[in-house]
């Protein structure tokens, strides 16, 4: 039986499209919801065209009980967030334990935590002087950015980078990468 997997998502949605393109024809696991905090926002436009079944997340309700009940009434059995940029309340981590993955656009544990997110973690990375970035996957647990690493992988920094340049090797390396190591770890569930 294929596994229902639920991607929460804030923004364009480009991580949720390669995600929905890789288990298209995927016969362990399907996108059975896209989860979104912001009206209009690409992600959404993503499941409409994909047709698969979306939901606008309430800041109240998802604080009190994360959507736990809601994901399982919809046998949700595993749950990617894939540039959602609210923490995951316990009631949720209690819900789904090690059934939650996260990627973070920096090698943790350097360059995580609340606010680091976005252009921040990039701007961050550039402003220090690094040499190296790249994106962690790691399962979500309290904290943020902080869950066991489960992959790992790198880009150079060249000398004269900016953020945006920076940004988009990150995606590169997102897009190439967050699939296959979702489908991995599904596969030792």
């Amino acid at each position: 039986m294929k596994q229902k997997i639920a991607v929460f998502a804030s923004g364009a949605g480009s991580n949720a499209q390669k995600i929905i393109d890789h288990f298209r024809a995927s016969e362990i696991a399907e996108i059975s919801l896209i989860a979104c905090n912001k009206p209009g926002a690409g992600v959404l436009t993503i499941a409409e065209q994909e047709q698969i079944e979306q939901v606008l997340i309430e800041r109240e309700q998802y604080k009190k009980d994360g959507y736990a009940a809601f994901l399982k009434e919809k046998g949700i059995n595993f749950v990617v967030l894939a540039g959602f940029l609210w923490k995951i309340p316990q009631p949720l981590i209690d819900a789904y334990p090690r059934k939650i993955v996260n990627i973070h656009p920096a090698l943790l544990p350097a360059y995580g935590g609340k606010g680091m997110y976005g252009a921040f973690v990039h701007q961050a990375v550039i402003a220090n002087g690094e040499k190296q970035s790249g994106i962690t996957i790691h399962y979500v647990d309290e904290h943020y950015d902080h869950g066991d690493i489960i992959f790992q992988a790198t880009c150079n920094i060249e000398p004269g980078d900016t953020p945006e340049q920076l940004a988009q090797k990150i995606h590169l390396l997102e897009h190439a990468h967050f699939p296959a190591v979702i489908e991995q770890v599904l596969q030792q569930h």
